[in-house]
């Protein structure tokens, strides 16, 4: 690392620690040859691969800006959004990469985007999925009420079977 007053290129590490919820790590520097101390701190970069083939940094505010029109009209907030970015981002951190396919992003969107709200989520989906005709949509939400818990699921409705794993026995 350069001294940005001398630009010596021996500086000694005092201290490290993590920012930003772990995102970034934050350096106390030493330079010996001017006996001067300076921070840097260290992102990794995630990089996204486009279909095209050219690589562009990872922006929360491009992943807003997507499902900001498929939430329009839905009561969905800034901070909302802002956290499903969030939630987008760790996601992909978390497997480590550091370039990631363009369609990888989109997938990393469906899943917090329909635990935010099913609206907005079959919007979403039916433009990233090119849904072509209405059984797409009813295929979709077909399994949004498979997916759906009752809102007391201790019990069960005449409409609702409980599926055991084990044959029950008799005894």
């Amino acid at each position: 690392m350069r001294c940005p007053f001398c630009r010596g290129t021996s500086s000694r590490v005092l201290d490290s620690r993590t920012t930003d919820d772990g995102a970034a790590i934050r350096r106390r520097r030493h330079c010996p040859e001017c006996d001067r101390r300076f921070t840097t701190t260290e992102t990794a970069v995630l990089s996204v691969v486009k279909r095209s083939g050219a690589h562009e940094a990872f922006s929360r505010s491009k992943v807003v800006a997507g499902v900001r029109k498929a939430c329009q009209g839905r009561p969905v907030s800034e901070d909302d959004l802002a956290l499903l970015a969030q939630r987008v981002e760790d996601a992909l951190r978390a497997t480590g990469a550091a370039e990631i396919e363009a369609p990888e992003v989109g997938l990393a969107i469906l899943g917090p985007l329909r635990d935010l709200d099913e609206v907005a989520y079959l919007r979403f989906a039916s433009v990233y999925r090119s849904f072509d005709s209405l059984s797409d949509f009813e295929t979709e939400i077909a399994s949004l009420k498979a997916d759906a818990v009752p809102d007391d699921a201790s019990t069960l409705s005449d409409s609702t079977v409980a599926l055991s794993p084990e044959p029950l026995s008799s005894g």
